[in-house]
């Protein structure tokens, strides 16, 4: 088996920050949460989140998607297109059987399943909409990307929680490696912006109810965070061989260089207290990539803004980066916690981070609390820092860990 890296070509996203890669790194870079009042919770106990503005659907993709398809499938329709078009690819021309799709989805979309469960409940079993099932299974957001960009390679989606879209990346590197594939379009996309996803993560206690001001909500890291805010978005990076980018005078934006995943076996939701399974996806990446602690510029966390989860992933981050904490910063401050989609798109703030040499800060940052742990946090202004290579780290329920070493060419 090859052990070479995947070569990244091409990024492509639509997200709270925007549906460009410049718009998303200005926001990213502004350090404001994007949070606000949001219509379609409207009446619930936390009635606010990140949502995805100004993407015209129907303009981009046709009004028959749009009649059949739930957000998260026009989410990663919209994000592949441009992540294609960006890496300079004509999928028209490409050997479509040794292109596949890789996507890290969540859940089953409950988008437009609410309507669905309503006619049943009143008696009109004959009203469900035909298109219910391919509508909301997880596997079809995959395959609808396939059936668009004509790719007939091995095309699935994973399903590992909240990390799902970096596991995602991560199984695309490995079909890459083991010469399955020449091109995997590889990331993530998902909406946790609907009336029941909020209902049940609130019953949780595990969304922020800062309603009278839901731009200081999504706070990761800080003292006074008390929950995460829900998000939306997808985000879809080409992968591919050394080689095949070569062939074609590609231009490589990075490199996934490692990649590492695990299981805490602790508990359903709360992650294991010290972050063990997040200190051995880590140093399962780094052991892959064949990178030292030292050689880690920067860390993008997955800093939800939950106690537990920021409390366990600074401990992990201290431990494994015991002589020297890198800059860290936190994406969903600004953006919001997009689920199944939140590690794809954390991929890409990471690249763009590699590429302009630049840190975003975390918003609403302010005071670490604890005194045994402490990260080197980004906050107020953007941070220049001269890095060949960045982690970034993804966690979910069920104790799912997955962590991907980027580096430039």
């Amino acid at each position: 088996m090859s052990v070479e890296p995947a070569v990244i070509t091409g990024l492509g996203a639509v997200t709270p920050a925007g549906t460009t890669l410049d718009d998303i790194w200005s926001a990213l870079c502004a350090g404001r949460s994007l949070a606000a009042p949001d219509p379609r919770l409207a009446g619930l106990p936390v009635d606010f989140s990140c949502r995805v503005t100004g993407f015209d659907a129907e303009a981009e993709l046709g009004r028959g998607r749009i009649r059949r398809l739930d957000d998260p499938a026009l989410f990663a329709l919209a994000a592949a297109r441009r992540a294609v078009a960006h890496a300079g690819l004509d999928p028209t021309a490409w050997r479509s059987e040794r292109v596949g799709v890789v996507l890290g989805v969540g859940s089953n979309s409950l988008t437009t399943y609410s309507t669905e469960f309503a006619h049943l409940t009143n008696g009109a079993a004959t009203r469900v909409s035909p298109w219910a099932v391919p509508r909301s299974v997880p596997n079809m957001v995959a395959a609808e990307v396939a059936i668009d960009l004509r790719a007939q390679g091995p095309n699935f989606t994973v399903s590992s929680a909240c990390a799902s879209g970096a596991t995602a990346i991560g199984v695309a590197r490995d079909m890459l490696r083991a010469g399955v594939c020449d091109i995997v379009l590889a990331g993530g996309s998902e909406s946790g912006c609907t009336p029941m996803t909020a209902a049940c993560f609130h019953q949780m206690r595990a969304l922020s109810r800062r309603r009278d001001q839901p731009h200081l909500a999504s706070r990761p890291f800080d003292c006074e965070r008390d929950g995460f805010v829900l998000g939306e978005g997808a985000a879809v990076l080409v992968l591919e061989r050394r080689a095949t980018a070569k062939a074609r005078n590609a231009t490589a934006l990075a490199l996934v260089q490692g990649y590492g995943a695990g299981c805490d076996a602790y508990h359903p939701i709360a992650p294991s207290p010290q972050g063990e399974g997040t200190v051995r996806a880590v140093r399962t990446a780094l052991k892959d990539a064949g990178r030292t602690t030292a050689r880690i510029g920067h860390v993008n966390a997955h800093g939800t803004s939950t106690r537990l989860n920021d409390a366990a992933e600074t401990a992990a981050l201290s431990r494994v980066f015991a002589k020297r904490c890198p800059p860290v910063t936190a994406p969903k401050g600004v953006i919001g916690h997009s689920l199944g989609a939140s590690g794809a798109i954390d991929a890409v703030c990471t690249v763009l981070s590699l590429v302009h040499q630049v840190i975003p800060p975390t918003a609403n940052f302010g005071v670490q609390d604890g005194e045994a742990c402490k990260l080197d946090v980004v906050a107020g202004l953007p941070r220049p820092a001269a890095m060949t290579t960045a982690l970034s780290t993804s966690c979910g329920f069920g104790g799912q860990n997955a962590a991907l070493v980027f580096a430039l060419e």
